[in-house]
């Protein structure tokens, strides 16, 4: 019982190694392209990541999934439970959810 601050210390040492190492680490070819705008950055991560030179399909690919997900139309929790298609998918994970927290599964 005595040496539990060291067990609590003990979380330094892999948090100094992630804050050493992170700057080094390359970054995401989507952040660069679709965070940044910066399309040339980005085809360089994806030739690094794939390791091929022509990666304009996925370039193309990740800004077509960007431009769907823009078109998305967000709902509301009341519109999403009017809907009659998704309610009793809903209502299951609702369900489902709320069993695992007052089973004591996490408990454990």
């Amino acid at each position: 019982e005595s040496r539990w601050p060291y067990l609590f210390g003990a979380i330094i040492f892999p948090s100094l190694i992630q804050a050493v190492v992170l700057p080094f680490l390359p970054e995401s070819p989507r952040y660069l392209l679709l965070e940044k705008h910066n399309t040339r950055k980005a085809e360089k991560a994806f030739q690094t990541f794939l390791g091929k030179d022509d990666v304009s399909h996925e370039v193309e690919e990740v800004l077509a999934e960007s431009r769907v997900q823009r078109n998305t139309k967000l709902v509301s929790i009341l519109q999403l439970l009017r809907t009659r298609a998704v309610r009793w998918q809903v209502f299951t994970v609702v369900v489902t959810m709320g069993c695992y927290q007052l089973c004591g599964l996490n408990a454990v």
